[in-house]
């Protein structure tokens, strides 16, 4: 946004520069009327080439900042995916771990029961992930 202030402050500072120069240098040359309109005339194509001239500038830097935000914003989704499919993949093994933990609890709680005639109860059945 404040590139887009600046481009706008100094677009419109150059068209009132150059109709100022202009009108100046005509006040103060001393010419015909035909001569003034020639020379405005071609003050004014000189100062249109100019304004266009700054204008495609202007659309080229921004097309070239949005190829690069774009770039930057694929690659922070790129890193996102990455740190997500990490995490499950680490979460899937401390999820694991934990089954193989109780599962051994409930082996030696099975053994300690069958050893003092007691059935335990049956663990609940895993979901597959």
């Amino acid at each position: 946004m404040s590139d887009r202030d600046s481009l706008n402050g100094f677009l419109i500072g150059f068209i009132v520069g150059g109709l100022t120069g202009a009108i100046v240098s005509l006040l103060l040359a001393p010419q015909s009327g035909e001569e003034t309109r020639a020379v405005l005339r071609e003050k004014a194509i000189e100062l249109k080439d100019k304004a266009a001239e700054t204008a495609e500038d202007a659309y080229a830097r921004a097309e070239a900042a949005a190829v690069d935000a774009r770039a930057r914003a694929e690659d922070l989704a790129r890193i996102a995916r990455e740190r997500a499919e990490d995490l499950q993949k680490r979460g899937q093994v401390v999820l694991e771990e934990q089954r193989a933990r109780l599962g051994n609890v409930l082996d030696v709680a099975r053994k300690s029961d069958s050893a003092k005639g007691e059935v335990p109860p049956t663990p609940p059945a895993e979901s597959a992930s």
